[in-house]
């Protein structure tokens, strides 16, 4: 059994999470933001990356045939999708993976369309390249969020290339049915649209909800998609820096691979090859006793929010992110809650759309969720 409860100190050793930002400005700030866990990784990661260094030296490196059955083992395994290795392309990251996808298909100027309140680079790649940012918001029914297609109709137009789909949502926590992706899908087919697909929190997914891969649901979304996914959030290595993008279409995928070349990025990082390999090949038992944990830990902020504050907020279907509705304060809390020793991500962060909310990030210690969760209580009561 893996012991979740454990707490290492993650000050003091330049974590982005908890040494950069208002942790500067704050003394002991329980930074619940940025979504990375205070989990270690899994014991057969840490052991592969040990064995690594220990050679000591770090030249450059190839990935091994292992790197590439790992994946395919483990997305057949894991999300009963088949994966051909020449699908696979390795990247960076999956933010750098959208911006390689906007390079390669579309042009300055066009309209790229994504679905807020929606994960804050998703806005920033698209303007910092010169493109158009196209909003298709997600309608709200009392926490719950679907897809607005009668909207998405209206908004399309001839400069309209890319959809980039967030899947699982991050922040409102939706794992997309089979049907709503289709019906995305079909939409997107018809405009001649290419569909990126954003999935690196597909496998925190808690049952009864299933992920489904973008191009799963139909052989017809082959030929127009792109699936960004990284070991990253599920094992705990976003800095090793590490990802794939799987692209059936081979035009597709050269024209992604050309931008790649061009920046000489095909060469990722040595450690996140090894982590990459081990998380896939022995991470099952592990990711599903983590699921469990972070499971309980959302009951938990839920019934304690509810008894106690006029918060609401749903048991996310997927992802380690609590999307927190505080709108019945009809006040911004968010520098109170800072002041009283907790950090969350702002609602606005994610379009405004998210205006009221607070994004909770879970994956920690019961211990200090409990602590959280008192500072938000405390913090509220004190407005009433």
């Amino acid at each position: 059994m893996i012991d979740f409860d454990k707490t290492l100190e993650r000050r003091g050793t330049n974590s982005y999470k908890w040494d950069y930002g208002y942790n500067e400005l704050y003394d002991n700030l329980l930074p619940l933001w940025v979504a990375d866990m205070d989990f270690e990784a899994p014991k057969e990661v840490i052991d592969a990356i040990k064995a690594r260094a220990k050679h000591g030296i770090y030249g450059y490196t190839f990935r091994p045939e292992g790197y590439y059955k790992s994946i395919i083992k483990w997305f057949d395994e894991i999300h009963n999708v088949k994966i051909k290795k020449d699908w696979i392309v390795p990247i960076p990251g999956v933010v750098p993976g959208i911006a390689f996808a906007i390079q390669a298909l579309t042009n300055p100027g066009d309209k790229i369309i994504i679905q807020p309140p929606v994960y804050r680079p998703f806005y920033e790649v698209i303007n910092n390249l010169g493109r158009r940012i196209s909003l298709n918001p997600l309608i709200e029914n009392n926490g719950y969020y679907k897809m607005d297609f009668e909207n998405l109709e209206k908004i399309i137009d001839n400069r309209t290339t890319m959809l980039i789909l967030c899947s699982p949502h991050n922040p409102v926590g939706r794992v997309w049915k089979k049907t709503e992706l289709e019906k995305l899908g079909e939409i997107c087919l018809k405009h001649n649209i290419t569909v990126v697909s954003d999935e690196i929190h597909a496998d925190i997914v808690y049952s009864p909800n299933k992920h489904n891969m973008f191009f799963s649901v139909s052989d017809k979304f082959l030929n127009n998609s792109i699936v960004l996914t990284a070991p990253n959030k599920t094992f705990n290595i976003a800095g090793l820096q590490t990802g794939n993008a799987f692209i059936p279409n081979k035009f597709i995928r050269q024209k992604f691979e050309a931008v790649i070349n061009s920046q000489h990025l095909n060469l990722t990082n040595i450690f996140g090859i090894v982590a990459t390999e081990a998380a896939y090949t022995y991470g099952k038992s592990w990711l599903n006793q983590l699921k469990k944990y972070l499971y309980d830990n959302a009951v938990y902020v839920k019934k304690a929010l509810e008894k106690n504050t006029n918060v609401r907020t749903l048991i996310p279907e997927g992802t380690f992110l609590m999307w927190l509705d505080l709108r019945k304060y009809n006040t911004d809390i968010h520098e109170k809650l800072l002041k009283n020793g907790l950090w969350l991500n702002q609602g606005k962060e994610f379009g405004k759309e998210g205006d009221g909310f607070e994004r909770m990030n879970i994956a920690t210690s019961r211990k200090i969720i409990e602590k959280a969760v008192k500072i938000i209580i405390s913090s509220l009561n004190d407005l009433e």
